[in-house]
């Protein structure tokens, strides 16, 4: 067809050009990329965050990693150490939990990342003055065993305590 508005996209009487019209398309694929990495959750609620998204393979790294280098503090169950909410007589913190009973879960990703790879940095991640045990892993676990641990721990919270940390997370602008 030519001339006229019929058929040409653009309603001006002219065609588009070659280049406009691989323009036009890389456009709509990068949306529809974004919209597909996106998870599919158009519709379907909020995407999962990074600890939502897990893999099994993940999960079990994760799980591994805990065993190893978080369990003795922290409790084979994540239940921490006792009286976790008092000092100890040194004047440090005691280990808390990671399970439902503890706190771990009203922190978003990122600062459950940045705690376990810096440690527990007062004025960053505690408050000032505040002295606790955890040291920074950023020497001894690389960043995927990190998030794979967080993920692992994520995995054991009830369906409660997972939607909350979600919900912290997304407001925190991290995913």
């Amino acid at each position: 067809m030519s001339g006229g508005q019929g058929g040409n996209g653009a309603g001006t009487g002219q065609r588009l050009n070659l280049g406009t019209k691989v323009f036009i398309g890389a456009v709509a694929a990068a949306v529809l990329g974004v919209a597909w990495t996106v998870g599919g959750h158009l519709g379907r609620g909020p995407a999962p965050t990074r600890l939502e998204r897990a893999e099994p393979a993940t999960l079990a790294l994760g799980g591994k990693v805990y065993d190893e280098k978080c369990a003795s503090c922290h409790g084979a169950k994540l239940e921490g150490e006792a009286n976790w909410r008092e000092k100890k007589p040194s004047g440090r913190m005691p280990a808390p939990p990671h399970d439902d009973s503890g706190h771990t879960w009203h922190h978003p990703d990122a600062v459950l990342f940045g705690i376990t790879k810096e440690g527990l940095v007062p004025g960053k991640y505690a408050p000032p003055g505040y002295q606790s045990d955890m040291p920074g892993f950023a020497s001894a676990l690389s960043d995927e065993e990190i998030w794979a641990v967080l993920a692992f721990i994520a995995s054991q919270w009830s369906e409660r305590a997972r939607e909350h940390q979600a919900s912290v997370t997304r407001q925190a602008g991290a995913r």
